[in-house]
Protein backbone atom coordinates (compact mmCIF):
# COMPACT_ATOMS: atom_id res chain seq x y z
CA UNK A 1 0.00 0.00 0.00
CA UNK A 2 2.23 2.43 -1.10
CA UNK A 3 0.84 3.46 -4.83
CA UNK A 4 0.64 7.79 -4.67
CA UNK A 5 -1.88 7.03 -8.28
CA UNK A 6 -4.61 5.20 -5.52
CA UNK A 7 -4.03 8.05 -3.23
CA UNK A 8 -4.45 10.19 -5.96
CA UNK A 9 -8.00 8.59 -7.25
CA UNK A 10 -9.22 8.92 -3.63
CA UNK A 11 -8.41 12.27 -3.23
CA UNK A 12 -10.52 12.88 -6.91
CA UNK A 13 -13.71 10.96 -5.48
CA UNK A 14 -13.66 13.09 -1.88
CA UNK A 15 -13.63 16.42 -3.91
CA UNK A 16 -16.88 18.14 -3.23
CA UNK A 17 -17.66 15.91 -0.49
CA UNK A 18 -15.15 16.44 2.14
CA UNK A 19 -14.35 19.41 3.86
CA UNK A 20 -10.63 20.72 3.72
CA UNK A 21 -9.95 21.71 7.23
CA UNK A 22 -7.74 24.80 8.01
CA UNK A 23 -4.43 25.22 10.08
CA UNK A 24 -5.13 27.33 13.12
CA UNK A 25 -2.69 28.16 15.49
CA UNK A 26 -2.72 30.71 18.58
CA UNK A 27 0.48 32.74 20.13
CA UNK A 28 -0.51 31.37 23.55
CA UNK A 29 0.16 27.56 22.09
CA UNK A 30 3.06 29.11 20.91
CA UNK A 31 4.62 30.18 24.15
CA UNK A 32 3.66 26.97 25.84
CA UNK A 33 5.60 24.62 23.35
CA UNK A 34 8.37 27.14 23.06
CA UNK A 35 7.82 26.66 19.06
CA UNK A 36 5.21 27.72 16.88
CA UNK A 37 2.34 25.30 16.60
CA UNK A 38 -0.20 24.11 13.54
CA UNK A 39 -3.09 22.24 14.34
CA UNK A 40 -5.24 20.83 11.26
CA UNK A 41 -8.71 20.40 13.04
CA UNK A 42 -10.04 17.28 11.54
CA UNK A 43 -12.90 17.47 14.85
CA UNK A 44 -14.43 20.26 12.17
CA UNK A 45 -15.18 17.17 9.37
CA UNK A 46 -18.12 15.59 9.06
CA UNK A 47 -19.57 13.40 11.55
CA UNK A 48 -16.49 15.10 13.93
CA UNK A 49 -13.35 13.45 12.46
CA UNK A 50 -11.28 12.44 9.60
CA UNK A 51 -12.70 9.11 9.37
CA UNK A 52 -15.77 10.05 7.20
CA UNK A 53 -12.74 10.73 4.21
CA UNK A 54 -11.81 7.06 4.43
CA UNK A 55 -15.40 5.85 5.07
CA UNK A 56 -15.95 7.55 1.44
CA UNK A 57 -12.81 6.51 -0.17
CA UNK A 58 -13.62 3.27 0.32
CA UNK A 59 -17.54 3.09 -0.30
CA UNK A 60 -16.99 5.10 -3.42
CA UNK A 61 -14.56 2.59 -4.50
CA UNK A 62 -17.40 -0.48 -4.21
CA UNK A 63 -18.57 -1.87 -7.54
CA UNK A 64 -22.39 -1.39 -7.53
CA UNK A 65 -23.45 -5.04 -7.02
CA UNK A 66 -21.08 -4.77 -3.50
CA UNK A 67 -23.11 -1.64 -2.84
CA UNK A 68 -26.01 -3.03 -2.86
CA UNK A 69 -25.57 -5.74 -0.80
CA UNK A 70 -24.44 -3.23 2.11
CA UNK A 71 -21.52 -2.19 4.50
CA UNK A 72 -20.29 -3.62 7.54
CA UNK A 73 -17.59 -1.88 10.07
CA UNK A 74 -16.38 -2.39 13.49
CA UNK A 75 -15.24 1.17 15.20
CA UNK A 76 -15.13 2.30 18.65
CA UNK A 77 -17.08 5.16 17.36
CA UNK A 78 -15.47 7.93 14.61
CA UNK A 79 -14.83 5.02 11.93
CA UNK A 80 -18.72 4.26 12.83
CA UNK A 81 -20.07 7.35 12.41
CA UNK A 82 -18.03 7.65 9.04
CA UNK A 83 -19.37 4.92 7.20
CA UNK A 84 -22.40 5.26 8.03
CA UNK A 85 -22.73 8.94 6.94
CA UNK A 86 -20.82 7.82 3.91
CA UNK A 87 -23.49 4.54 3.27
CA UNK A 88 -26.20 6.70 3.89
CA UNK A 89 -25.18 9.31 1.26
CA UNK A 90 -24.49 6.85 -1.02
CA UNK A 91 -27.63 4.69 -0.35
CA UNK A 92 -26.59 1.74 1.13
CA UNK A 93 -27.43 -0.22 4.44
CA UNK A 94 -24.39 -0.25 6.93
CA UNK A 95 -24.43 -2.15 10.12
CA UNK A 96 -21.52 -1.47 12.70
CA UNK A 97 -20.41 -3.48 15.27
CA UNK A 98 -19.34 -1.18 18.45
CA UNK A 99 -17.72 -1.95 21.71
CA UNK A 100 -20.85 -1.50 24.38
CA UNK A 101 -18.58 1.14 26.36
CA UNK A 102 -17.75 3.45 23.66
CA UNK A 103 -18.92 6.82 24.43
CA UNK A 104 -23.10 6.90 24.15
CA UNK A 105 -22.66 10.24 22.13
CA UNK A 106 -21.10 8.06 19.55
CA UNK A 107 -23.43 5.14 19.42
CA UNK A 108 -26.10 7.27 19.52
CA UNK A 109 -24.71 9.35 16.81
CA UNK A 110 -24.33 6.02 14.75
CA UNK A 111 -27.86 5.02 14.84
CA UNK A 112 -29.09 8.43 14.12
CA UNK A 113 -26.95 8.53 11.06
CA UNK A 114 -29.17 5.05 9.35
CA UNK A 115 -26.85 2.52 10.60
CA UNK A 116 -27.56 -0.64 12.39
CA UNK A 117 -25.48 -0.88 15.62
CA UNK A 118 -24.76 -4.50 17.03
CA UNK A 119 -22.82 -4.31 20.28
CA UNK A 120 -20.31 -6.46 22.19
CA UNK A 121 -18.11 -6.16 25.14
CA UNK A 122 -14.47 -5.54 24.73
CA UNK A 123 -13.04 -7.37 27.07
CA UNK A 124 -14.78 -10.76 26.38
CA UNK A 125 -15.81 -10.79 22.64
CA UNK A 126 -13.35 -10.13 19.27
CA UNK A 127 -15.18 -7.38 17.36
CA UNK A 128 -13.17 -9.24 14.17
CA UNK A 129 -15.19 -12.65 14.90
CA UNK A 130 -18.29 -10.80 15.28
CA UNK A 131 -17.55 -8.75 12.27
CA UNK A 132 -16.44 -12.17 10.26
CA UNK A 133 -19.86 -13.63 11.14
CA UNK A 134 -21.92 -10.94 9.92
CA UNK A 135 -20.22 -10.50 6.84
CA UNK A 136 -20.97 -13.97 5.83
CA UNK A 137 -24.22 -14.40 7.25
CA UNK A 138 -25.48 -11.06 4.92
CA UNK A 139 -22.70 -10.74 1.98
CA UNK A 140 -22.15 -7.76 3.13
CA UNK A 141 -18.71 -5.70 2.55
CA UNK A 142 -16.54 -5.08 5.41
CA UNK A 143 -14.45 -2.09 5.69
CA UNK A 144 -11.76 -2.71 7.93
CA UNK A 145 -10.90 1.11 10.37
CA UNK A 146 -7.33 1.09 9.31
CA UNK A 147 -6.02 -2.34 7.70
CA UNK A 148 -7.55 -1.40 4.33
CA UNK A 149 -5.86 0.00 1.37
CA UNK A 150 -8.97 2.21 0.35
CA UNK A 151 -9.30 3.60 4.22
CA UNK A 152 -5.31 4.66 4.28
CA UNK A 153 -5.97 5.92 0.89
CA UNK A 154 -8.74 8.55 1.72
CA UNK A 155 -7.40 9.63 5.02
CA UNK A 156 -3.68 10.42 2.68
CA UNK A 157 -5.64 13.60 1.60
CA UNK A 158 -5.12 15.14 5.16
CA UNK A 159 -1.90 14.70 4.46
CA UNK A 160 -1.67 16.10 0.72
CA UNK A 161 -3.70 19.35 2.16
CA UNK A 162 -1.20 19.51 5.02
CA UNK A 163 1.56 19.97 2.52
CA UNK A 164 0.21 22.37 0.81
CA UNK A 165 -1.34 24.22 3.66
CA UNK A 166 2.33 24.15 5.62
CA UNK A 167 4.20 25.64 2.66
CA UNK A 168 1.87 28.32 2.42
CA UNK A 169 2.51 28.68 6.25
CA UNK A 170 6.49 28.44 5.10
CA UNK A 171 7.23 25.57 6.59
CA UNK A 172 8.89 23.00 4.70
CA UNK A 173 10.40 20.81 7.85
CA UNK A 174 8.51 19.89 11.02
CA UNK A 175 7.20 16.86 12.90
CA UNK A 176 3.90 16.10 12.17
CA UNK A 177 2.18 14.53 15.29
CA UNK A 178 -0.51 12.23 14.43
CA UNK A 179 -3.38 10.63 16.87
CA UNK A 180 -2.77 7.23 16.27
CA UNK A 181 -4.49 3.90 16.78
CA UNK A 182 -4.57 1.08 14.01
CA UNK A 183 -2.12 3.72 11.68
CA UNK A 184 -4.63 4.45 9.11
CA UNK A 185 -4.49 7.94 9.51
CA UNK A 186 -0.51 7.79 10.42
CA UNK A 187 0.28 5.17 7.57
CA UNK A 188 -1.88 8.11 5.18
CA UNK A 189 -0.61 11.45 6.02
CA UNK A 190 2.99 9.86 6.11
CA UNK A 191 2.42 8.30 2.46
CA UNK A 192 0.42 11.69 1.30
CA UNK A 193 3.70 13.68 3.11
CA UNK A 194 6.75 11.54 1.23
CA UNK A 195 5.61 12.34 -1.82
CA UNK A 196 4.19 15.95 -1.98
CA UNK A 197 6.22 17.50 1.25
CA UNK A 198 9.64 15.35 2.23
CA UNK A 199 10.34 17.60 5.19
CA UNK A 200 7.83 17.10 6.77
CA UNK A 201 8.32 13.99 9.35
CA UNK A 202 4.83 12.42 10.59
CA UNK A 203 4.97 10.62 14.19
CA UNK A 204 2.04 8.69 15.88
CA UNK A 205 1.04 9.82 19.43
CA UNK A 206 -0.82 7.61 21.39
CA UNK A 207 -2.30 7.60 24.99
CA UNK A 208 0.88 6.44 27.78
CA UNK A 209 0.05 2.48 28.84
CA UNK A 210 -1.35 1.64 25.22
CA UNK A 211 2.00 2.97 23.12
CA UNK A 212 1.96 -0.50 20.86
CA UNK A 213 2.76 1.67 17.74
CA UNK A 214 5.55 3.65 19.73
CA UNK A 215 6.87 0.05 21.38
CA UNK A 216 6.95 -1.94 17.68
CA UNK A 217 8.99 1.21 15.56
CA UNK A 218 11.67 0.73 18.45
CA UNK A 219 11.43 -2.93 17.66
CA UNK A 220 10.95 -3.23 14.37
CA UNK A 221 7.88 -5.87 14.88
CA UNK A 222 4.49 -5.26 15.66
CA UNK A 223 3.69 -5.27 19.60
CA UNK A 224 0.32 -5.31 21.92
CA UNK A 225 -1.18 -4.06 24.65
CA UNK A 226 -1.96 -5.82 26.96
CA UNK A 227 -5.37 -4.65 27.66
CA UNK A 228 -7.91 -2.68 25.58
CA UNK A 229 -9.76 -0.17 27.31
CA UNK A 230 -9.19 1.70 30.91
CA UNK A 231 -8.18 5.25 29.33
CA UNK A 232 -9.74 8.22 28.31
CA UNK A 233 -9.05 8.12 25.24
CA UNK A 234 -11.10 5.30 23.73
CA UNK A 235 -11.33 6.57 19.91
CA UNK A 236 -7.63 5.17 19.70
CA UNK A 237 -7.16 2.30 22.04
CA UNK A 238 -6.37 -0.38 19.18
CA UNK A 239 -4.87 -3.71 20.46
CA UNK A 240 -1.67 -3.29 17.74
CA UNK A 241 -0.59 -1.83 14.79
CA UNK A 242 -2.20 -2.83 11.56
CA UNK A 243 -0.53 -5.47 9.49
CA UNK A 244 -0.84 -2.87 6.27
CA UNK A 245 -0.08 -0.02 7.65
CA UNK A 246 3.13 -1.34 9.96
CA UNK A 247 5.11 -1.50 7.29
CA UNK A 248 4.13 1.73 6.51
CA UNK A 249 4.81 3.47 9.65
CA UNK A 250 8.43 1.82 10.20
CA UNK A 251 9.59 3.12 6.52
CA UNK A 252 8.38 6.67 6.84
CA UNK A 253 7.50 7.61 10.60
CA UNK A 254 9.96 9.25 13.21
CA UNK A 255 10.02 7.86 16.97
CA UNK A 256 6.22 7.43 18.69
CA UNK A 257 5.67 9.28 21.46
CA UNK A 258 2.83 8.89 24.08
CA UNK A 259 1.02 11.78 26.98
CA UNK A 260 -0.70 11.09 29.90
CA UNK A 261 -4.28 11.29 30.77
CA UNK A 262 -4.12 14.33 32.27
CA UNK A 263 -1.80 16.13 29.93
CA UNK A 264 -4.68 15.35 27.12
CA UNK A 265 -7.19 16.83 29.65
CA UNK A 266 -5.58 20.15 29.42
CA UNK A 267 -4.35 20.32 25.77
CA UNK A 268 -8.31 19.59 25.16
CA UNK A 269 -8.87 22.57 27.38
CA UNK A 270 -6.21 25.11 25.73
CA UNK A 271 -7.58 23.95 22.17
CA UNK A 272 -11.23 24.82 23.23
CA UNK A 273 -9.76 28.32 24.86
CA UNK A 274 -7.47 29.42 22.29
CA UNK A 275 -8.13 27.88 19.10
CA UNK A 276 -11.85 27.79 19.75
CA UNK A 277 -12.36 24.01 18.66
CA UNK A 278 -13.56 20.74 21.17
CA UNK A 279 -11.39 17.86 20.75
CA UNK A 280 -12.53 14.06 22.05
CA UNK A 281 -9.25 12.68 24.40
CA UNK A 282 -8.22 10.37 21.14
CA UNK A 283 -8.21 13.84 19.28
CA UNK A 284 -6.21 15.50 21.43
CA UNK A 285 -3.16 13.59 22.21
CA UNK A 286 -0.79 14.98 19.14
CA UNK A 287 -1.82 18.69 20.64
CA UNK A 288 -0.71 17.30 24.01
CA UNK A 289 2.20 16.00 22.75
CA UNK A 290 3.06 19.49 20.87
CA UNK A 291 2.62 21.48 24.28
CA UNK A 292 3.92 19.39 26.73
CA UNK A 293 6.40 17.17 25.21
CA UNK A 294 8.70 19.55 23.65
CA UNK A 295 12.00 18.21 24.62
CA UNK A 296 10.63 14.72 22.10
CA UNK A 297 10.22 16.89 19.17
CA UNK A 298 13.01 18.79 16.62
CA UNK A 299 12.58 22.44 14.52
CA UNK A 300 10.88 25.61 15.04
CA UNK A 301 7.49 24.39 14.18
CA UNK A 302 5.64 21.61 15.04
CA UNK A 303 2.11 20.27 13.12
CA UNK A 304 -0.49 18.69 15.35
CA UNK A 305 -3.89 16.51 13.37
CA UNK A 306 -6.37 16.92 16.04
CA UNK A 307 -8.24 13.79 14.54
CA UNK A 308 -11.44 14.12 16.05
CA UNK A 309 -14.16 15.92 18.52
CA UNK A 310 -16.42 13.27 19.45
CA UNK A 311 -16.18 13.51 22.87
CA UNK A 312 -19.28 13.10 25.74
CA UNK A 313 -20.28 15.80 27.73
CA UNK A 314 -19.36 14.68 30.97
CA UNK A 315 -15.48 14.51 29.69
CA UNK A 316 -14.99 17.77 28.21
CA UNK A 317 -16.37 19.25 31.46
CA UNK A 318 -14.27 17.22 32.98
CA UNK A 319 -11.38 18.76 30.75
CA UNK A 320 -12.54 21.93 31.05
CA UNK A 321 -12.05 22.24 34.80
CA UNK A 322 -8.40 21.41 34.81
Amino acid sequence: MSDLALIEAAAQRLQGHVRRTPLLSSPFLDEIAGRRVLVKPECLQHTGSFKFRGAWSAISALEAGQRERGVLAYSSGNHAQGIARAAALHGVKAVIVMPSDAPQLKIDNTRALGAEVVLYDRAGESREEIGAALEAERGMTLIKPYDEPQVIAGQASVGLELAEQARDEGVDASDVLVCCGGGGLTAGIALALEARAPGLRARPVEPEGFDDTARSLVSGQIERNAVQSGNICDAILTPAPGEITFPILKRLCGPGLSVSEDEVLRAMKLAFLRLKIVLEPGGAVSLAAALFRPQEIEGDAVVAVASGGNVDPAVFERALAQ
